[in-house]
């Protein structure tokens, strides 16, 4: 049985993206204000001590222009996972993070590799073919968006900047993919017209009710109902007499 979720807005699916967006500029603040390198922190690839860059990687950024791309990204992205796939927005997010991390581990070059950008291609890539995946209209017309905005991004998972941690874009985009097919169940609650919803009642169906039980139309429904909860009902008896004639 697939499962379902409607799109009910919360304050929270804005609070929790821009917390995130607030949190990478502190960080950033805090490095500039008492001289502090946090790059170190960077995923370092194959070796013991850049596997805590998993973690703290997207929180490091080398330079405003750096966090400044990466930072309304993330919290347009962030939001629409938060809106569209409330059920499992905090498993793509945490999946993403520690899976992005770790294959940019294993096929990165020696060197720190910071930023969210790896997050950002999980987002961008999740939401594509999730929506492509689910073929509910909604989230078809999600996934177009996404393209029609974050489409030049595609070709940063190649390795056409040696300033670019391609192997974090790349390792992001193939996490994104991989979990749209883990998650690939609907999530959205699909539209149902009125007679299909199980409390349906033809009776105050505001259609039905312009016809009698004949199918003849009733042009003023409202004259007609109130006519009839103010006239009581009717009871005729018929009486029958009984032949008291004998053979």
């Amino acid at each position: 049985m697939q499962k379902d979720e409607s799109l009910d807005f919360s304050l929270w699916m804005l609070i929790y993206p821009l917390f995130f967006g607030l949190t990478i500029w502190a960080v950033y603040w805090f490095e500039l204000t008492f001289g502090y390198d946090f790059s170190d922190f960077g995923v370092y690839p194959r070796t013991l001590k850049g596997l805590r860059g998993i973690v703290f990687s997207p929180f490091i950024h080398s330079s405003v222009e750096h966090l400044y791309s990466n930072t309304l990204p993330i919290m347009i992205l962030s939001s629409a996972l938060f809106y569209f796939y409330n059920k499992i927005s905090w498993k793509v997010l945490l999946f993403g993070i520690l899976l992005s991390g770790f294959f940019t581990w294993l096929i990165g070059r020696p060197a720190n590799h910071i930023g969210a950008s790896g997050l950002i291609y999980v987002l961008v890539s999740f939401i594509f073919f999730k929506g492509i995946f689910a073929k509910n209209k909604r989230l078809i017309a999600l996934s177009l968006v996404t393209v029609f905005a974050y489409g030049s991004m595609f070709w940063f998972i190649f390795p056409i900047d040696d300033k670019i941690s391609w192997e974090g874009h790349l390792s992001g985009f193939f996490v994104g993919l991989l979990l749209a097919l883990i998650f690939r169940k609907e999530v959205l609650r699909k539209e149902k017209y009125e007679w299909e919803r199980d409390d349906y009642n033809e009776e105050n169906d505001p259609f039905l009710r312009h016809f009698d039980e004949n199918g003849n139309f009733i042009e003023n429904v409202e004259e007609t109902i109130s006519e009839a909860e103010s006239t009581p009902p009717k009871v005729i008896y018929h009486y029958k007499e009984k032949d008291s004639s004998t053979d």
